[in-house]
């Protein structure tokens, strides 16, 4: 009998310190500018607000002016916007926003707002993951005509570097029959490099009915830089090559090309009530295999919050354009706009 309650009793303690351990590893503090102390557990930093759950009171974003210092003993990849990466925890500092930064050789004393991203250092995949997924419908009774659109990402974190899927379709149906399709695929590796650099490895696929692409794989190799990031905006440009391998609907040549590839990106966002994203993107591509051959492709994507964070409502407008396509009867641009639904995942 003695024994049974020692083995309880044991089971209790250790059961009470793994909850003590896990509490105790959720626990980071953030001082206010108003000298209001926050605890709770630091979820991210991206894009001008810190993610920050709280007992009672759930998922909130606070802006990072209003930060005075932060505190944790957790472990977090830090990028600055000099794009210069620590991995550290953080201490209090008694200057005016600010904060130390400890890694394992020394404390390095950082401005709040040169900080653009932070990242808890997780070893679980799910917490590592995050996402987007978006469903959009448009219709017309006189017409009979009906789009349905679907799009998302994926994206899993590592120290240094992430992959990403991402993934958008736009199907058209008139009756009961698919009149239009439109297709893009994307799995990508990105590796942060010095100074705000980036490394872009991916593999693309689109179909376009409309430009005649009937299916186009490609290799994207591709250096990109931030030229502007802060708690407002997200502006970045890259460059690099093209590798497609090509069919159209009315060819059954298999066609291979090379091009160069040239982007701009431009995120904005105000992530305080009301919550606001707006993601635009154009890319131009010269072939060098084709003489004459352009390809221009525009994306602008607004959304606002609805009802929570989890939750968006937005449009969703594309341009793509070919000056010299595939198939000899195709269009040489293609464009929609729909109404888009998105749930966020983390």
């Amino acid at each position: 009998m003695k024994k049974a309650h020692l083995h309880t009793l044991l089971f209790c303690l250790i059961f009470s310190c793994c909850i003590q351990n896990g509490q105790a590893q959720k626990t980071d503090t953030i001082v206010h500018i108003n000298g209001n102390i926050l605890t709770g557990d630091l979820k991210k930093l991206v894009y001008g607000a810190v993610t920050w759950k709280m007992d009672g009171m759930g998922t909130i974003n606070l802006e990072e002016p209003k930060i005075e210092t932060i505190i944790s003993k957790k472990q977090f990849e830090i990028k600055m916007f000099t794009g210069k990466f620590y991995y550290a925890s953080f201490e209090k500092s008694t200057e005016p926003r600010s904060v130390y930064l400890k890694t394992e050789k020394q404390s390095v004393l950082v401005r709040i707002e040169d900080i653009v991203e932070i990242y808890p250092i997780k070893r679980n995949f799910w917490d590592r993951t995050s996402g987007n997924f978006s469903l959009g419908l448009n219709y017309t009774k006189g017409s009979n005509v009906a789009t349905l659109a679907f799009s998302g990402n994926l994206d899993y974190r590592k120290r240094t570097s992430y992959f990403s899927l991402r993934w958008d379709t736009n199907d058209t149906y008139q009756g009961d029959s698919l009149s239009a399709t439109k297709t893009d695929i994307s799995f990508a590796w990105q590796r942060s490099l010095n100074n705000g650099w980036y490394g872009d490895l991916g593999v693309v696929y689109s179909q376009n009915s409309e430009l005649g692409t009937k299916s186009r794989v490609g290799l994207n190799l591709t250096g990109l830089k931030d030229l502007a990031y802060n708690e407002w905006n997200r502006f970045y440009a890259g460059a690099g090559l093209n590798l497609s391998q090509e069919k159209g609907y009315d060819n059954t040549n298999v066609e291979n090309d090379l091009a160069g590839i040239f982007q701009l990106k431009w995120k904005v966002y105000k992530l305080t009530s009301p919550k606001v994203w707006v993601d635009s993107e154009l890319t131009f591509l010269p072939y060098f295999t084709d003489a004459g051959r352009n390809r221009f492709i525009f994306n602008l994507n607004p959304k606002v919050s609805l009802l929570s964070d989890n939750f968006k409502v937005g449009l969703n407008f594309y341009y793509n354009y070919d000056s010299k396509p595939t198939s000899i009867e195709a269009a040489n641009d293609d464009y929609g706009l729909n109404l888009q639904f998105t749930y966020a995942l983390h």
